[in-house]
């Protein structure tokens, strides 16, 4: 009976580690290198290419990067909303060893724009020098 209650306990042992050991994997914190510095394109200075992707996108929730030989684009659309007047703060744009990691924030029209009842496609295009790294949407 002593030897059976050792085998369980090994076994069971022997199963939970891995389990342990990938959970302590999970709570590593990532670590902020940098915050970025980034410009807000203006329709008109948005490459024509990545343009004509925004175009097919923009009635859906997107969010992309396109990169030429200088810059990289991070562009995220909030879909079709029922009117005009929203705005898109960002909140976080930083580096991390890993990946570049942004985070931004649609914002609601002002109660005085309530009249205008056009729908619109907010989006925001952030310009920044080319890094070869993968960006995180949070």
């Amino acid at each position: 009976m002593r030897g059976m209650k050792k085998a369980v306990l090994v076994l069971f042992a022997a199963l939970c580690l891995p389990l342990l050991a990938g959970c302590s994997m999970l709570s590593e914190e990532r670590v902020k290198l940098q915050d970025l510095g980034f410009t807000v394109v203006s329709e008109e200075k948005i490459p024509q290419e990545l343009m004509t992707i925004i175009d097919e996108k923009k009635a859906d929730p997107f969010k992309l990067t396109y990169s030429d030989a200088e810059y990289l684009y991070i562009v995220i659309g909030y879909g079709q909303q029922e009117s005009g007047g929203y705005s898109i703060a960002v909140n976080e744009l930083y580096l991390t060893e890993e990946a570049i990691y942004v985070n931004t924030t649609l914002l609601g029209p002002e109660s005085s724009d309530s009249g205008n009842r056009v729908p619109s496609c907010p989006y925001i295009v952030l310009k920044m020098d080319y890094m070869d790294k993968p960006v995180v949407f949070e």
